[in-house]
């Protein structure tokens, strides 16, 4: 395949995606986690470095801060910080921000892996997880469309999952790797 048929498909699936958010009532929800994506640019490679978006409560933005002295700092300069990135979203769609102390993930951060599988594949779903997602694609009249969809939101539980099972465990993480 060649590159501008990958990214024409990558395209696609974008579309899909997007289109099957809007059709269950979930635009708005993704055009506030458009914020990670601009979340380096907004706030710059320092405070980047000591804070990140852990995720999106309602209209407010959960940051992981590293050190309480950047809590503090971070604090002061929460408004300036709100107003740039809701004029970098294009729009007034974070109204807070939370703070919380922890060590914030680096996106270019090494996984740990296990072996033979990531942690997140062996995260198990409870029935009830199971039956959400089967009944989230259950509306998509294409059979592999709903198929990939299903496997796609199954997999997204489980990293989710296993990244709160992460936190609310940490010593438990001994595969973790070291700063």
């Amino acid at each position: 395949m060649s590159k501008s048929n990958r990214s024409r498909s990558i395209d696609g699936v974008g579309a899909v995606i997007g289109k099957l958010f809007q059709q269950r009532g979930m635009e708005d929800k993704m055009r506030r986690y458009r914020a990670w994506k601009l979340w380096d640019k907004v706030v710059g490679p320092q405070i980047a470095a000591r804070a990140r978006p852990s995720r999106m409560r309602d209209n407010t933005l959960e940051v992981w801060v590293d050190h309480a002295v950047w809590m503090q700092q971070l604090q002061l300069m929460k408004p300036k910080i709100l107003a740039r990135l809701n004029t970098a979203l294009g729009e007034d769609l974070i109204q807070d921000i939370y703070l919380r102390r922890g060590r914030p993930r680096q996106d270019n951060a090494p996984v740990a892996i296990e072996t033979p599988t990531l942690r997140w594949q062996q995260t198990q779903l409870s029935v009830a997880e199971e039956d959400q997602i089967t009944r989230a694609v259950a509306p998509l009249a294409d059979a592999e469309l709903r198929q990939v969809m299903q496997q796609l939101f199954r997999h997204q539980a489980q990293v989710n999952k296993a990244r709160q099972e992460a936190q609310d465990n940490p010593s438990d993480d001994s595969t973790a790797p070291k700063p």
